[in-house]
């Protein structure tokens, strides 16, 4: 992949059918999720009213920091999705919850799925369409959407797997539309009302 910086944010480059084809389903899936949010104070934006610790503000913050992650992941590489753990902590540690240092990145995936004190709804709307206009960039700018980066260590990739800026897109707009669902959910146990 290019790494001139110029190259890197061409926002004035034309997107062919292919490309024009995964930013529109993408936006699709980005106006289902923040439409769910439409007239809600940021009080209920926080609320969880299902048995999951999901919120509506909360699932927005974590859709845009993955698809915010995901695209360095397309300009970076894996060095965009580094998973470190502290000395003497291991993947097992973790998954029992018994981890005597937890890492910044897994604090920072927690924080994503709730309404911090101080946070907006319309703050957390508005850093989703800086990250979405940024996407945007990358993927008209990007050279080869088969272009691949080897996929960061970490227990649920695949060793020596690798993905294409294609599939990265593939799977951005997938778990946006999946997160759309669960707001639609969120949503109608909160007033009733749906993302339509």
């Amino acid at each position: 992949m290019q790494n001139n910086e110029n190259d890197r944010t061409g926002a004035t480059a034309t997107l062919d059918g292919e490309r024009a084809d995964l930013v529109t389903a993408l936006a699709t899936a980005r106006s289902a999720l923040t439409n769910t949010t439409r007239g809600l104070s940021n009080e209920q934006a926080g609320e969880r009213p299902t048995a999951s610790a999901l919120c509506l503000g909360g699932l927005i913050k974590h859709v845009a920091a993955m698809e915010e992650q995901w695209m360095r992941f397309v300009l970076d590489g894996p060095s965009a999705m580094r998973f470190d753990l502290p000395d003497g902590v291991t993947w097992a540690d973790m998954a029992a919850g018994t981890a005597r240092e937890i890492p910044q990145w897994a604090v920072d995936h927690q924080n994503d799925f709730q309404m911090l004190p101080g946070e907006t709804l319309a703050g957390v709307v508005e850093r989703y369409e800086q990250v979405a206009a940024r996407s945007e960039e990358i993927i008209a700018a990007v050279p080869d959407l088969s272009a691949t980066h080897p996929l960061p260590e970490a227990p649920w990739n695949e060793p020596g797997a690798v993905r294409s800026v294609r599939r990265v897109l593939v799977h951005v707009i997938a778990e946006t539309t999946q997160h759309a669902g669960h707001a639609d959910i969120l949503r109608e146990t909160l007033d009733g009302q749906t993302s339509s």
